[in-house]
């Protein structure tokens, strides 16, 4: 049955993202997990098919789609099983690079957003520090005007795309005395520049194939030019993408919940148990018809939710709740699948090993299950 809040365009889309998973990223994942980054080849790839670009504006070699197409991109990576290559490419799609077609003028435009479109520069976000991570309001970096230019001074950490990026969007604040929320700025910083320096590659839990930093800004001198949007105004610039980063999440989950079922349906009715197949058992069939009927609900909630946002209507309250939804969701689902594959699930050879360890951290990043039901409860 057609899906009615999706488009041709994005069911063709869904098939080519599919094929490119299998033919590029499952017969290699597993080496780049070794690797701890995804090799830039595998993202000019993605830029030749567009896959970098599908929300950037057409005038700049994008596709001008919305958020219904970054969705089926993200849940599509996610059923490859390698969350660390996912979410390298999100990262970039649809939490850094969007910062520019929010907040950049034309000029910032023109210099990066065809680069991030090809694949041929990277993006990174940096927000997030030692002591302030949902509660961007608490950020330290600062960032001192000084004529022409602006001095940055600071830190950031769990900076994904932070090793190998080639663009930061640092957030730093430029009004201290001001309360809040207020006085935070967002700044371009380009790999390279003096007083900018990687402190160190992140060891992580999961997401292994993904580059994760700690950054270091020492009297970073940038010109005044490099600041994207107002100043002062960065904080409603990060609340406003962190709708589509939490949609992300949400899709990236959905994606990898359905592949664990998947993989955990093929383990079950091919292993013999008790005299017959494992699938035969009531309890075996009853807790992964369960899991199935979580999923499904996560993914149709989803795709309302994007269809709302396509439709430019408001919708903090309902992406909040997908988020967390169906971050939790993915969680109980690879916690069920892992059980079900019995005492070869707990063995690093095993892909839904894998898979869930790289799951754990979907209710935290973008703004934890906690905050999110914050958000709902502001809105009740």
């Amino acid at each position: 049955m057609k899906n009615p809040y999706f488009l041709e365009e994005h069911d063709m889309l869904r098939e080519q993202v599919s094929r490119f998973v299998e033919k590029e990223i499952v017969p290699n994942g597993e080496a780049w997990e070794k690797d701890g980054s995804v090799p830039r080849e595998l993202l000019h790839k993605m830029g030749e098919l567009g896959f970098l670009g599908l929300m950037h504006e057409e005038k700049y070699g994008g596709s001008g789609m919305d958020v219904r197409a970054a969705a089926v991109l993200a849940e599509e990576l996610g059923r490859s099983s390698y969350a660390g290559v996912t979410i390298t490419a999100l990262v970039h799609t649809n939490m850094a690079s969007p910062h520019l077609a929010n907040a950049g003028n034309d000029e910032q435009k023109q210099k990066y957003i065809p680069d991030c479109i090809s694949g041929q520069k990277i993006t990174a976000i940096c927000v997030t520090e030692p002591g302030a991570g949902s509660d961007v309001a608490g950020i330290k970096t600062r960032a001192v005007k000084d004529g022409d230019d602006y001095i940055i001074n600071g830190s950031k950490i769990f900076i994904t795309n932070g090793v190998l990026g080639d663009v930061y969007f640092v957030a730093a604040k430029t009004d201290p005395e001001a309360k809040g929320s207020r006085g935070i700025s967002i700044f371009i910083v380009e790999k390279g520049t003096p007083g900018f320096s990687v402190g160190r590659s992140l060891k992580k839990h999961g997401w292994r194939s993904s580059d994760t930093a700690e950054l270091f800004f020492d009297n970073v001198r940038v010109p005044v030019s490099s600041m994207l949007g107002e100043e002062n105004k960065g904080f409603y610039a990060i609340m406003q993408n962190f709708q589509h980063e939490r949609i992300m999440l949400a899709a990236m989950g959905v994606g990898e919940a359905q592949k664990a079922i998947d993989l955990t349906l093929e383990n079950v009715k091919n292993r013999p148990a008790f005299g017959g197949m494992l699938w035969d058992k009531d309890l075996i069939r009853d807790s992964l018809a369960r899991a199935q009927t979580k999923v499904d609900l996560a993914r149709n909630y989803l795709y309302y939710v994007c269809w709302l946002d396509a439709q430019g209507v408001d919708n903090v309250r309902e992406v909040s709740q997908i988020k967390a939804y169906a971050c939790d969701i993915t969680n109980e689902v690879m916690y069920d699948c892992l059980q079900l594959h019995g005492g070869m699930g707990f063995m690093e050879e095993s892909i839904i090993e894998r898979m869930y360890r790289d799951a754990r951290v979907l209710p935290i990043g973008g703004g934890a299950t906690e905050v999110m039901y914050g958000e709902v409860a502001k809105r009740m």
